[in-house]
C-alpha cells in the first residue's frame, strides 16, 4: 500500500511535528489532510514526563486541537505491562510527579521514598531529577529486583539542542550498578501494536513517522509496518544508512510528508 493510501498515521512529536513551542511548517496541513482522507492520526511518544492531559494542553497551545484519545504514551504501555506481569507489586517511582500520579491512578503501588517491601523500580523521563533519586536507585539495585524503564531514548530535543532522556540516566545507573532496565517504549513494538488493535487498523494500513531511527523507525520495523523517517529532529541520513532497521521512506520534514499524501 502506498503512503498516500495509509489509514493510521502513528506520529512521534518532539522533532517530528514540533520542537519545544515551535510548530513545524506543514504539520497542520498534514493533520487536516489525514482527516480529509478519512484516516486517523495518533501521537505516540516515549516521553513519560508529562500526563496525556498535559500533552493535550501542549498541542492546543501551539495550535493543534487534540483530545486524550489522540495519544498513546510510553507511560500507558508501562502501566499495561505492570498490570499484566507485576500486579500487586510495590515500585519505587523514579520520575516526575506527573509520572507518579499516572501510575498511582492506574492502581499501581508506587512510592517515592525508600521503604520496606519495595519489589522494583519503574523509571520514566525525569526533568525533575535530583541526586537523591540516583542514590536511592543505586541502593535498591544492590538487590535482585524488578527494574523497568519507559523508554531508551538517549536525549530529548529542545530549541537549543538536547538534554538527557531516560536512556542516558539508565546508562548512568548501569555504570554505577551494573544493572540495566527492561525498556517498554519504542523501539519495542508493543505501543504500535496496541494502537493498531485499539483502533482497528491492519499493519498494511498503518505507518510510523518519526525523527529517530533507533526508536521511532525501529519500533515500526519491529511491529511489521511501514515507516517514515524525517530529518527535522535528532536523526541524520547517516543514522538511516547505518541502521539494521531501515526506514521505508525518508523525507526532510513533515511538510514533505504532506506533499506526498495530498
Amino acid at each position: 500500500m502506498e503512503l498516500k493510501d495509509k489509514k493510521l498515521f502513528l506520529l512521534d512529536m518532539d522533532g517530528t511535528i514540533y520542537l519545544d513551542n515551535d510548530l513545524f511548517d506543514g504539520t497542520i496541513d498534514f493533520l487536516n489532510r489525514v482527516k480529509e482522507k478519512g484516516g486517523r492520526y495518533l501521537f505516540v511518544t516515549n516521553n513519560s514526563s508529562k500526563s496525556t492531559d498535559a500533552y493535550v494542553k501542549k498541542l492546543e497551545s501551539i495550535g493543534i486541537p487534540a483530545s486524550e484519545e489522540d495519544f498513546l504514551t510510553s507511560t500507558d504501555a508501562t502501566i499495561l505491562y505492570i498490570q499484566q506481569k507485576y500486579r500487586g507489586r510495590k515500585f519505587y517511582c523514579f520520575g516526575t510527579r506527573s509520572f507518579y500520579e499516572q501510575l498511582s491512578a492506574a492502581g499501581i503501588d508506587v512510592v517515592t521514598e525508600l521503604c520496606d517491601g519495595v519489589d522494583g523500580i519503574v523509571m520514566g523521563n525525569d526533568n525533575e531529577l535530583n541526586f537523591k533519586k540516583l542514590e536511592d536507585a543505586c541502593k535498591l539495585l544492590l538487590n535482585d529486583i524488578i527494574y523497568i524503564a519507559t523508554n531508551p531514548d538517549w536525549v530529548c530535543p529542545t530549541a537549543f539542542g538536547y538534554v538527557p532522556d531516560c536512556g542516558s540516566v539508565a546508562e548512568m545507573l548501569w555504570r554505577a550498578t551494573g544493572k540495566r532496565p527492561h525498556f517498554i517504549g519504542k523501539p519495542r513494538p508493543e505501543m504500535l501494536t496496541l494502537a493498531m488493535e485499539k483502533h482497528g487498523y491492519t499493519k498494511e494500513e498503518s505507518v510510523m513517522i518519526g525523527d529517530r531511527v533507533y526508536t521511532d523507525i525501529a519500533s515500526g520495523y519491529n511491529a511489521g509496518i511501514d515507516t517514515v523517517f524525517v530529518l527535522s529532529g535528532e536523526g541524520t541520513m547517516a543514522d538511516a544508512e547505518a541502521s539494521d532497521t531501515p526506514p521505508t521512506y525518508i523525507f526532510e520534514n513533515i511538510r514533505e510528508v504532506y506533499e506526498k499524501i495530498k
